[in-house]
């Protein structure tokens, strides 16, 4: 009878025992399973933006939101309206909303350096969209070659004027393409400067970018010397346009040459109405869809191919820069009207028919 019991006993512990390597073994086939099918994540892009109030920008957002989408990638787009503090905080909303790369347009390419380093602990890859982040670790810039943005500028400028009183009209201080643009116009005027040719008789900078900044600088420099400025470097055409309003009003209009950058449709307008000399057209679409792919290979780990570095003051960014071209009333039919980034009916619809190109 004590056998019995202990023949029971015996019984009973074994049945515990294959229960419990049951329960195990059926715990280890679930995570086994699990690891073997993950489920796809739809690659989520932020997209932090200066300023939407300028033409340009609009162009650039709308480009990279549609090339995102045909491949595959989810997009959100901000604009901090021009605050440093906004696009900060903005970028830091993006990161919490699970983004898996954070594309900024940065209004202050050193005021917004620290967010890299949050998007960093967050799993975030960061790329600078056509203006470089300063003094930070971010992993990709792309943009335009804007030292030969600056230096086609000025080309264009000492052809209608190779001598004279110049005034160097320079983009916001706080962007630091506005610096590479004067880096480039000064590799070509600073020979003249020193030859004695080109005076500069006033050099200043428009906050924001914005034209009635500009309107106000051109106006101050023309009473301080006497309406006796002979040409005008301008960084972009918005400053181009407000200096030309107070040039226009001295009757000077059409008779300073200037120069301009992006192409915008007013720009244009002014280029064939013979009243700025040329802007310099960067193919947006290039960028914008380039910097899609980009961000969805960032996204997906991919390798990326770049054209070289460059040197933010913390360390050489892996870089994709793309040529600008100059346009003047030339060969604005051939550039921006052939690309459809403006329309023929548009440019022209201030000029006289019989004045509009051919075919």
């Amino acid at each position: 009878m004590f056998k019995g019991k202990n023949v029971r006993l015996v019984l009973l512990v074994a049945i515990c025992i294959i229960s419990l390597l049951g329960v195990v073994g059926c715990t280890k086939q679930e995570t086994t399973t699990s690891k073997e099918a993950p489920k796809s994540k739809t690659i989520k892009i932020g997209v932090s933006m200066d300023d939407l109030r300028l033409e340009r920008w609009q162009h650039d957002r709308d480009l990279f939101v549609q090339k995102a989408k045909e491949l595959g990638a989810e997009v959100v787009v901000q604009s901090a309206n021009g605050d440093d503090q906004t696009q900060f905080s903005q970028c830091e909303n993006l990161i919490s909303q699970g983004i898996n790369v954070l594309v900024i347009i940065p209004h202050n390419g050193e005021a917004i350096a620290p967010i890299i380093e949050q998007a960093h602990k967050a799993g975030v890859k960061v790329l600078a969209y056509d203006r470089l982040i300063t003094k930070s670790d971010v992993d990709y810039y792309i943009s335009f070659d804007n030292i030969k943005v600056g230096e086609l500028q000025a080309q264009a400028v000492i052809k209608e004027a190779p001598k004279g009183n110049y005034f160097l009209m320079g983009g916001s201080p706080t962007d630091n393409n506005a610096k590479m643009f004067r880096q480039g116009q000064m590799n070509i005027l600073k020979p003249l400067i020193d030859k004695g040719d080109i005076t500069v008789v006033g050099d200043q900078w428009a906050k924001d970018w914005l034209p009635e900044e500009a309107l106000k600088i051109m106006e101050n420099a023309l009473t301080a010397n006497n309406n006796k400025i002979d040409a005008v470097v301008a960084s972009n055409d918005s400053t181009a346009g407000g200096a030309i309003q107070a040039l226009s009003a001295q009757g000077l209009g059409g008779k300073v040459p200037i120069s301009g950058q992006d192409a915008e449709l007013a720009a244009c307008q002014r280029i064939v109405e013979g009243k700025q000399t040329m802007t310099v057209y960067k193919p947006i679409k290039n960028l914008a869809t380039s910097a899609a792919d980009l961000a969805v290979k960032l996204a997906k780990g991919d390798s990326i191919k770049t054209d070289g570095v460059v040197n933010n003051g913390t360390k050489d960014v892996p870089a994709i820069l793309l040529t600008p071209i100059a346009v003047d009333s030339k060969n604005i039919v051939e550039t921006v009207i052939k690309d459809g980034y403006n329309k023929l009916e548009d440019i022209f619809k201030n000029v006289s028919k019989d004045k509009w190109p051919k075919g």
